[in-house]
């Protein structure tokens, strides 16, 4: 008997198809820089038809999406109901070379700031509590991360920028562009707020950093929040009053703000935390059957590209911007 579902996320990309089981080979680390293959069982969707930013006819269509969300459907929990591995998993994108590490499993070096996920929220959501812009924080209303329908700021890898209640955005961009009193600001695409720059970014705009509950910070580089676009300097926050209805008042913090950091997210103490760090370079990562601990090293995906052209670590998308999920077996 077949089992059909319709997933549609918050872009309004969908796909459908029917549910299959397979066998997915995967690497165990057993030295350093040294993996053997492994193997388990698991139940995915076998699309047969994508629309939106999934569809074929989309010129930055996707293979396919790995899920690690925090269902009990995706992956990782498929996996770690087995006992092959732990929920603990992490990724460093590098926003410069492309690639980066991914990882399944306990995170020794480097010691990783955690902030604890809000109960019972279907995605990665954290308490963030200000905005600072250079040295000065934003006046923002208490509950302006509350906004929204969903509480707090929402971690996800499957979003190329960050989205923020207007009440945030407007004087944070605000404040990055008066930094700078003589330029000429343009919109592009009616999306993007964008100018002409030819200075350096890091010397002549703010970093913006996010602060959230336990006293962990997350700090935005000028050129990490900026990004080319046609000739100009495009930021890349947005607004998310701006979107469709569904993101409307949403906090939704993507690659623009999840690069060049080593993100760890830890279901099993429902934590996730954060750390700048060179992605090319090697991370140690426990063995959970012996306690060894081993380096890791980063990869390249030839199809990664840096935030100058457009995010594509395609295979490492989270799946944290699900609307809705249809089953019917």
């Amino acid at each position: 008997m077949s089992c059909p579902y319709l997933e549609i996320y918050g872009d309004g990309s969908s796909t459908a198809g029917y549910f299959v089981k397979d066998v997915v080979q995967y690497a165990r680390v057993s030295g350093d820089l040294i993996t053997t293959a492994a193997n388990g069982s698991v139940i995915f969707g076998c699309g047969a038809r994508q629309s939106g930013d999934l569809g074929s006819s989309n010129e930055e269509a996707l293979d396919g999406i790995l899920g690690f969300g925090k269902s009990n459907s995706s992956m990782i929990s498929q996996l770690a109901v087995t006992g092959k591995v732990k929920k603990i998993f992490a990724h460093c994108l590098d926003g410069t070379n492309g690639g980066g590490i991914f990882v399944i499993g306990h995170v020794v070096q480097p010691k990783v700031n955690m902030t604890p996920l809000i109960p019972n929220q279907p995605h990665y959501n954290v308490n963030m509590t200000a905005v600072q812009v250079g040295h000065d924080f934003l006046s923002l209303p208490t509950d302006v991360f509350e906004a929204g329908d969903r509480k707090g700021a929402i971690i996800d890898s499957g979003t190329t920028l960050a989205y923020l209640p207007e009440m945030v955005y407007k004087p944070l961009v605000s404040k990055i562009i008066s930094q700078q009193p003589d330029l000429k600001v343009h919109t592009v695409r009616d999306e993007y707020t964008c100018f002409q720059y030819s200075e350096s970014l890091d010397d002549g705009f703010p970093n913006v950093t996010l602060h959230f509950e336990n006293s962990v910070t997350l700090k935005v580089y000028p050129h990490e929040y900026l990004f080319p676009f046609e000739g100009l300097w495009c930021i890349g926050w947005q607004n998310s009053g701006m979107q469709s209805r569904d993101r409307r008042n949403m906090t939704l913090l993507g690659d623009l703000v999840l690069s060049n950091k080593l993100v760890l997210y830890d279901l099993e103490n429902q934590t996730i935390g954060w750390t700048e760090y060179n992605c090319s370079s090697s991370i140690e990562v426990q063995d959970e059957r012996t306690g060894t601990v081993h380096l890791v090293g980063s990869h390249y995906i030839n199809s990664a590209r840096s935030l100058n052209v457009q995010w594509a670590i395609l295979l490492l998308l989270l799946l944290l911007s699900t609307l809705l999920l249809s089953l019917v077996c």
